[in-house]
């Protein structure tokens, strides 16, 4: 199994990034419901090695914390053709503790993290011969969106299934974080 955990959007972002979610030729836009903030890519694992993490994850105990989704961006950031539009997340000490403690809990279980340094996004879609022009303009349309004070209580353990038509993502377990 391919797993990763995260941060579910709630419904009121989902619907304000759908209001978006439209007028670039070749966007192929993630659904509303796929749209989640990445705290850790897992990888495969088999289901012994699943089990472990899950009861990893339901030991700790991390507070509720508040988001800031502003503006969009693309990534690679330099150099190539951008292949990922996303919006930005916006580092917070409670964001990065989680991230932290949820590494430290996925590594004791023998899991390897990523080495890339972290940056918190959603991605909203992937890009395939996206006009550079179409693209910019959006880009600079969006740059000053703002969505502050977004709740979150709660982070979920994925399974990610590959297909012709992109991944989708299947909640394996929820875990509430504890009230402020």
């Amino acid at each position: 199994m391919r797993l990763f955990v995260a941060l579910d959007m709630p419904e009121s972002i989902q619907e304000r990034l759908r209001m978006i979610a439209c007028g670039l030729p070749g966007a192929h836009w993630v659904a509303l419901e796929q749209l989640h903030l990445t705290l850790h890519f897992i990888g495969e694992v088999d289901g012994a090695m699943m089990r472990n993490i899950q009861d990893a994850l339901g030991k700790l105990s991390c507070p509720a914390l508040q988001l800031c989704l502003q503006g969009v961006g693309l990534f690679p950031l330099r150099g190539k053709s951008p292949h990922t539009l996303w919006v930005g997340v916006e580092k917070s000490e409670q964001l990065l503790t989680l991230h932290r403690q949820i590494g430290s809990a996925l590594v004791r279980q023998g899991c390897a993290l990523e080495q890339r340094k972290y940056a918190p996004h959603i991605t909203l879609a992937r890009l395939k011969n996206t006009p550079k022009k179409r693209l910019n303009e959006f880009v600079a349309r969006h740059m000053s969106m703002y969505f502050p004070d977004v709740q979150v209580n709660q982070f979920s353990l994925y399974r990610s299934v590959l297909g012709p038509k992109g991944a989708k993502h299947y909640v394996e377990q929820e875990y509430m974080l504890s009230p402020a």
